[in-house]
């Protein structure tokens, strides 16, 4: 029997059970429905008279709960009318709003995402695929090699410098570069200036010594990669210009104790100074030892003025010579030995000429061993303009200063 008109008056007809349901918005805000067991009995007695018109057959409404096929009823719209649609057993995809703010999924075969290779080296491009049996390969293509390409350096959130000896080595490429040519000839003019001064007097060598003193301290720092670094450069060089006055104002005998004081007292005043600093511990360790270094070289220079005059004349002179020889264009081995040949030559020349004699040829040869120390030394900055004008210029002859006053000490 149908629902008692009292409690049905507002329903809207109800569809069979092999009739689908009726859409949600139709029904959104009506009480839930019983089902067909569920409904009420109607009270014996009660009969209608007029006969009802049959319903009109709601429009067929895909039931998605059963897979799109008709069948059971779907939960209330009351319960269901906030939740997000049903995707469908089919494996549909989540609602843009889900998804919006997600990075893309990328496909089997896609590259992942530019944020997180951004910092990565261009990887080398596949090979190409082989080809058909018919077509035959060309010999030039299957022998030539491909190159890696490499980003160029990048100076942002970078602590190390943007070209240094790692990424020469990373490169393929040599992480020693020779100062060249112009460094040469910088180095032999001074070298002749602290030649020719030191003929005319200490205070004459003065002048081209404080600008190797000068050259040294500021070299040294921008090649361990620590520029600027004014506040080291002025120390070492005051250790310098201390050093210098020391050494001039003892006599002659004394003129390494005042050296090796000065050094000394430099080394424990740049100590008390990092102590004080407040930067990092494995900073403050890289600025003390170049520090130290600095003004230990910067320093060292002042055995010029505590040299015999003769053989600063000679060391000078064969330094000078070696560093000129060595910039020749000519293989490795060759270019050293013309190189120590030459100082060895230039040490027995200018030693006739002055009071040390034929010892001239084991100052100059020694001398020229210490410019060629120094000179290597200069030329780990790869590559660099400013150390090659300052540290390739400055380094030969501030090595060769103690090899000058002992063995002048010896020749003479």
């Amino acid at each position: 029997m149908p629902a008692a008109a009292a409690e049905t008056a507002y329903l809207p007809p109800y569809p069979g059970p092999a009739q689908q349901s009726a859409p949600a918005e139709e029904t959104a805000y009506l009480p839930p429905y019983p089902g067909p067991a569920q409904q009420p009995a109607a009270p014996e007695g009660w009969f209608r008279d007029e006969v009802q018109a049959p319903a009109p057959a709601p429009a067929p409404v895909q039931d998605w709960s059963q897979g799109g096929q008709g069948g059971a009823m779907p939960a209330a719209a009351a319960e269901t009318a906030y939740l997000p649609p049903y995707p469908g057993p089919a494996g549909q995809s989540a609602p843009a709003a889900e998804t919006a703010y997600l990075p893309p999924v990328p496909g089997p075969g896609q590259e992942a995402a530019a944020e997180q290779t951004a910092y990565l080296p261009p990887q080398a491009a596949a090979p190409a695929a082989p080809a058909a049996p018919e077509a035959p390969v060309a010999p030039a293509a299957a022998e030539a090699p491909e190159a890696t390409a490499w980003s160029p350096p990048t100076l942002a959130g970078n602590t190390l410098r943007a070209v240094d000896p790692a990424q020469a080595r990373a490169e393929g490429r040599s992480p020693i570069i020779d100062p060249g040519p112009q460094s040469a000839i910088l180095t032999a003019v001074l070298g002749l200036l602290l030649a020719a001064a030191a003929v005319l007097g200490q205070f004459a060598l003065l002048v081209p010594l404080i600008a190797l003193q000068g050259l040294t301290a500021a070299g040294w720092f921008r090649l361990n990669g620590m520029w600027p670094a004014r506040q080291g450069i002025a120390l070492a060089f005051a250790g310098a210009v201390v050093a210098d006055v020391a050494v001039l104002a003892v006599d002659s005998t004394h003129g390494p104790g005042a050296i090796v004081g000065t050094l000394g007292a430099w080394v424990l005043l740049t100590l008390v100074l990092q102590l004080r600093s407040h930067a990092d511990p494995d900073e403050r360790m890289y600025g003390l030892m170049a520090s130290v270094a600095s003004a230990a070289l910067a320093i060292v220079c002042a055995g010029y003025l505590a040299a015999d005059s003769a053989a600063v004349t000679v060391g000078a002179a064969a330094v000078a010579v070696a560093v000129f020889a060595r910039a020749l264009p000519l293989p490795t081995a060759p270019s050293v030995g013309v190189s120590l040949a030459a100082a060895a030559g230039a040490g027995i020349a200018v030693g006739g000429l002055t009071s040390v004699g034929v010892g001239g040829a084991l100052l100059g040869l020694v001398a020229g061993v210490c410019a060629l120390i120094g000179l290597r030394v200069a030329a780990y900055d790869y590559p660099s303009k400013f150390v090659h004008m300052t540290a390739g210029v400055a380094l030969p002859l501030a090595v060769a200063a103690p090899a000058v006053y002992l063995i002048g000490r010896v020749v003479g």
